[in-house]
């Protein structure tokens, strides 16, 4: 029975992280959001409804500087105040913010949403299980190895979650006659807009693919539909 000890106690740890990230996450966004109330999103939002058969789609600001766009485990979507205020300023175009809001969608619809709080309980109770185990045949390096092990792993996990919801929001602003334009233009946009530097880190330590993979993945589902 000892020697599972370490496994039960990962397991009961992953459980007790899942409940506390999902808590923490919504009560997060709750306290620091607002309705997105804008004209010219809502003509997109709503030609976005229409292609899903919706009444409404509805879209949050969530209050943080940083340009990004998220959905939450409840499905909510949510688009940061510092890329909303790069729409206000032109340096994006409302087509571009309907492919972020699609993007999101298909996190949602996909069921990316509530897995990433599972896998990020997941991750953590392997790592704990890891470190437990590798201490004790390497002690020093054990917890190293444990934490790089399971960081590769949840970036490897987060890139084909970004693919599938590129594919699906391609889909959806097909349908919606927005097109994959806006998609790709927003991507050869996007370093500039999150102040990235180019090769910071491998492409297979990032959460997020490659922005030259990314648009030649939607180029690839354009040619099969065509």
């Amino acid at each position: 029975m000892l020697k599972f000890m370490p496994i039960l106690l990962a397991i009961a740890y992953a459980l007790a992280m899942y409940r506390f990230s999902v808590w923490r996450t919504q009560r997060e966004l709750d306290a620091r959001s607002t309705d997105l109330a804008d004209p010219m999103l809502k003509v997109m939002t709503d030609r976005l409804a229409r292609a899903l058969d919706l009444p409404r789609i509805k879209v949050h600001i969530y209050e943080i500087d940083p340009v990004n766009g998220l959905a939450a485990p409840d499905g909510r979507i949510f688009i940061t105040r510092g890329f909303y205020r790069k729409f206000q300023n032109g340096e994006v175009t409302a087509d571009e913010m309907a492919t972020v809001i699609a993007h999101e969608l298909g996190h949602v619809a996909l069921g990316h949403t509530r897995r990433r709080m599972i896998d990020f309980s997941g991750q953590n109770a392997l790592r704990t299980a890891l470190a437990m185990v590798l201490s004790r045949f390497l002690p020093g390096i054990g917890v190293w190895i444990a934490n790089g092990l399971t960081t590769l792993l949840a970036a490897r996990l987060s890139r084909s979650d970004e693919y599938e919801a590129d594919e699906y929001a391609a889909a959806l602003l097909t349908k919606a006659g927005i097109g994959t334009a806006p998609q790709k233009s927003l991507f050869n946009k996007l370093e500039a807009l999150t102040q990235a530097r180019s090769g910071a880190a491998p492409a297979w330590l990032m959460s997020h693919p490659k922005t030259t993979e990314r648009i030649a993945a939607i180029e690839k589902l354009e040619a099969r539909w065509r």
